[in-house]
């Protein structure tokens, strides 16, 4: 029997598996057998060789998937067009930083939270290129690459509880992980998916994720459970962990799992209005409308 080898490298699994491998190999490879060595020969500060190649490796890994699926798909990648960049980019950050203020603002009204004193600025070097690489990572394999074609393929609703589990699933691994921190990372998960599906692009979720990873060690908290990702206030989180969260970080809080409902509902409200919604087995045309 002949085998249709386009009709298998079409197969949605196999546009996966293969993105997925393609994209983060030629990242890997070229952030620790190019990039790093090159500077690191180049500059004699380490933490300024590393922050620079973690940024200059974060391009690859956006030019790796947009000439893999301009090629593999044969289509223009509008995920990463460049003409909402600045509005979705900007925005999502100071969206996602804004969340995390919120609840610390919360926290501190309730007596839970004081500020002991400012650490220092080396967190807006390799830590913060760490954390741009970490949410750019996650957001092109999962909502990219694994939600894109799972809701082109299945529907909308299909891929965001597939993707928003297995999205949370290797965080379970974190140190400090706990139930409520299992839910949150569901539940990020699905608002991350939203977000995608009412732009179509990977600028908006990208840029809540990192806003919200920046701002949790920014006011002294741990992140996703890791102590060891840098300060800039040292502070005291003292109340009931229900509130405060565990040694998971602020993430792990009540709060945290509330707004990021309301997120959610919003943005799903959005792409019901709009049309964005994708039922199974039907094309971007075959929407669900208000």
């Amino acid at each position: 029997m002949k085998i249709n080898w386009r009709t298998v490298l079409n197969h949605p699994i196999i546009k996966i598996v293969l993105g997925a491998a393609i994209c983060f190999l030629l990242f890997i490879v070229a952030q620790n057998f190019i990039i790093k060595p090159f500077l690191l020969y180049l500059i004699p500060s380490e933490e300024i060789a590393k922050t620079i190649a973690n940024y200059i490796s974060s391009i690859v890994l956006l030019l790796s998937y947009f000439f893999l699926f301009r090629t593999y798909e044969q289509r223009k990648v509008p995920e990463l067009s460049l003409k909402h960049l600045p509005k979705e980019f900007f925005g999502g950050l100071f969206f996602g930083f804004l969340v995390i203020s919120l609840i610390i603002l919360l926290l501190y009204l309730l007596g839970y939270y004081s500020i002991l004193n400012i650490s220092n600025y080396q967190y807006f070097l390799k830590p913060l290129s760490i954390l741009v690489g970490a949410a750019l990572i996650e957001e092109i394999f999962f909502r990219g690459i694994l939600y894109r074609v799972l809701e082109e393929w299945k529907g909308t609703f299909i891929a965001l509880f597939i993707t928003a589990f297995l999205f949370e699933l290797p965080h379970t691994f974190n140190e400090n992980a706990t139930f409520l921190s299992f839910l949150l990372g569901v539940v990020f998960g699905l608002s991350h998916g939203l977000m995608f599906t009412y732009t179509k692009r990977i600028w908006l979720p990208f840029a809540f994720h990192l806003g919200w990873n920046l701002a949790q060690p920014f006011y002294g908290s741990n992140l996703s459970g890791l102590e060891d990702m840098g300060l800039v206030i040292n502070a005291k989180f003292e109340g009931p962990k229900i509130f405060i969260g565990s040694n998971y970080g602020i993430e792990d809080s009540i709060f945290s799992l509330l707004l990021l409902g309301i997120i959610c509902l919003f943005f799903l409200y959005l792409s019901i209005k709009n049309g964005k919604i994708i039922g199974r087995n039907k094309t971007f045309k075959n929407t669900i409308k208000l």
